[in-house]
């Protein structure tokens, strides 16, 4: 009656430590898989940490660059303004020149008249 006792401790404890071993070799794996799939999403998010720096890099170049051709282009308006400015006055200039001509080709016009027929009467 121990005897029996005994071998069926004995193969309850065989069973017992095949089932824990078996649970072992299941947790085993899990924690392999565990530790596999943790390096993968470090190495993603330091993928993704130096594309952030990359491109936060990249916004404040674009911004240094926004901010340049900003300036440049008030410079060249205020240019074009001044140009513009510079070119009416000139247009008033050369109109008034202009008027200014033809009247004194009509006077002379009308001295070279007033010469001829004083040298016809003559």
């Amino acid at each position: 009656k121990v005897k029996k006792m005994i071998k069926d401790l004995i193969v309850r404890l065989m069973e017992e430590a095949n089932e824990e071993a078996e649970h072992k070799g299941w947790c085993d794996t899990e924690l392999s898989t565990n530790e596999q799939t943790r390096k993968e999403k470090t190495e993603a998010v330091e993928t993704l940490h130096a594309e952030i720096d990359e491109l936060e890099a990249s916004i404040a170049k674009l911004t240094e660059d926004i901010e340049e051709l900003t300036k440049a282009v008030a410079e060249l308006d205020a240019a074009m303004a001044e140009a513009t400015t510079l070119r009416q006055q000139e247009k008033e200039k050369n109109t008034q020149t202009i008027k200014d001509a033809q009247e004194a080709q009509t006077a002379v016009a009308q001295a070279l008249t007033v010469l001829k027929e004083f040298y016809a009467k003559a």
